[in-house]
């Protein structure tokens, strides 16, 4: 399966592992979800390194750095119709493309829904910034 570049914006489907799982000492996510590249760096060795910021269903509590994605952008992507938020206090980070890129159901031979709209990925880059600024920020190097 052919992948695509790892552009920030571009939303994968990826077995993301919560810093709580690490913390458990798993070594994989429970499962597969929509996640966010925020970040995509060309590495020295000609790997290409990709920070991904998960996409979750489960309102999250109190305190967490959160975006809510708009239904329009949701429907724009294909996702279900469930509101989601975007989490800005944790990452996950891996050289692309990486053995936790999962394909799609239903769409054959796809690991990608598309691009969150500038304006929305300029929103969540500026959460996440302020997040790391703040020292809140929680990083799972896979």
């Amino acid at each position: 399966m052919p992948f695509p570049a790892p552009e920030p914006g571009l939303v994968i489907s990826y077995a993301y592992l919560w810093h709580r799982e690490l913390t458990q000492k798993r070594a994989e996510g429970a499962k597969n979800r929509p996640c966010v590249i925020i970040l995509s760096v060309e590495r020295q060795d000609d790997h290409v390194a990709v920070t991904v910021s998960p996409i979750t269903h489960s309102l999250p509590p109190e305190g967490r750095a959160v975006l809510e994605i708009p239904a329009a952008v949701k429907r724009h992507l294909g996702l279900d119709s469930e509101r989601s938020w975007i989490v800005l206090d944790e990452v996950n980070q891996f050289v692309w493309p990486g053995f936790d890129l999962r394909p799609i159901r239903g769409k054959t031979g796809r690991i990608d829904y598309g691009y969150l709209p500038p304006k929305l990925f300029a929103r969540i880059i500026s959460g996440i910034r302020e997040v790391w600024r703040k020292a809140q920020g929680k990083t799972v190097s896979r």
